[in-house]
């Protein structure tokens, strides 16, 4: 076996050895029929954090944003209002946004990712739009923030282009395997996003269903 072979096989079995590190935090969710059922985390990017949500074989990704445009790391319970996941801060965004004040405590964002070829080679990805849709935030006093919401995402088609595939050779891969045991091990999705990742957009488009969405995630 050469040694590339090896540290695949390490990469593997390290995989199958970590458990995730567990919490007391829960997601539920109706994804296109199917249920999907994990332990959320909070990951903070700058100013703000995000409801990461993430399950393996296949690697899946549910990440939520709750905010709003104040740059203030502050979720009040009510109601969000959820925006394009690609542009969040329009005009006509923050307009809506202020027009309705009186009836949205912020604004909201919803992103799913789906590996549908191992390892990492293509992807199904889906994203909110601007469909007057929401999020129902309660902050309990169990120290738990509990949100419900329902959407239609906007579906896409990813494929890892040929020349990343070739170029990338041995190290590519061996990157994606070691970002597959972070996301197995920490329960954070390691580079699980197409995008400007080395991946085309195909040019098949759906839409990705979720129903009966709840999260509980501890805040204090």
């Amino acid at each position: 076996m050469n040694k590339s072979h090896l540290l695949v096989t390490l990469f593997l079995t390290a995989s199958s050895a970590f458990g995730q590190i567990a919490n007391d935090n829960t997601l539920k969710a109706q994804i296109d029929g199917k249920e999907f059922t994990t332990q959320p985390r909070r990951v903070r990017i700058g100013q703000f954090w995000w409801i990461t949500a993430n399950t393996i074989k296949p690697d899946k990704s549910l990440r939520i944003w709750l905010g709003n445009y104040t740059n203030q790391d502050i979720v009040e319970p009510g109601t969000y209002l959820v925006v394009d996941a690609d542009k969040p801060d329009t005009k006509e965004n923050r307009k809506r946004y202020t027009d309705m004040a009186g009836q949205y405590k912020g604004v909201a964002t919803i992103k799913y990712v789906e590996e549908t070829r191992e390892p990492r080679m293509e992807y199904h990805v889906g994203k909110s739009t601007n469909a007057s849709e929401t999020v129902e935030v309660q902050l309990g006093a169990d120290g738990f923030l509990e949100a419900t919401f329902n959407t239609k995402l906007a579906g896409s088609y990813w494929k890892e282009k040929a020349a990343a595939t070739v170029f990338g050779g041995m190290g590519r891969l061996m990157n994606k395997m070691e970002d597959k045991v972070i996301t197995k091990a920490s329960g954070y999705d390691s580079d699980i996003h197409p995008e400007g990742n080395g991946y085309k957009k195909q040019a098949k488009e759906d839409t990705i269903v979720i129903t009966d969405g709840l999260v509980r995630l501890k805040m204090k």
